[in-house]
C-alpha cells in the first residue's frame, strides 16, 4: 500500500509542476508580441481540429459498440467435422 501512495504522490507532484510551468508559459506568451490577439486567426482551425477529432472518435466508438452489440464480435466455433489427414 505504501508503494502505491508514493507512486500517487510522485505523479501528483509531476502534474502539479507541469501545470505550474504551463500557467507560467501562457502568462509569459500573453505578454510577448501581440499577446493573445495575435492568436485570433488560428482559433477557427483549432476549433475545427477539435470538432473533427471528437467526431472521428465518436464514430469509431459507435462502430465498436455497434459491432459488439450486434454479435459481430462473437466467437465462432470451429467445424468439428473436419479432421486432418494422417501423413502419407
Amino acid at each position: 500500500m505504501r508503494k502505491h501512495a508514493l507512486l500517487f504522490a510522485v505523479a501528483f507532484l509531476i502534474l502539479a509542476g507541469f501545470s505550474l510551468f504551463t500557467g507560467w508559459a501562457a502568462f509569459a506568451v500573453g505578454r510577448m508580441g501581440g499577446g493573445w490577439k495575435s492568436l485570433a486567426p488560428i482559433w477557427p482551425f483549432v476549433l475545427g481540429g477539435v470538432v473533427a477529432t471528437g467526431g472521428l472518435a465518436g464514430v469509431l466508438m459507435w462502430l465498436a459498440f455497434y459491432s459488439a452489440n450486434h454479435g459481430y464480435d462473437d466467437r465462432v466455433e470451429t467445424d468439428s467435422s473436419f479432421e486432418p489427414r494422417e501423413g502419407p
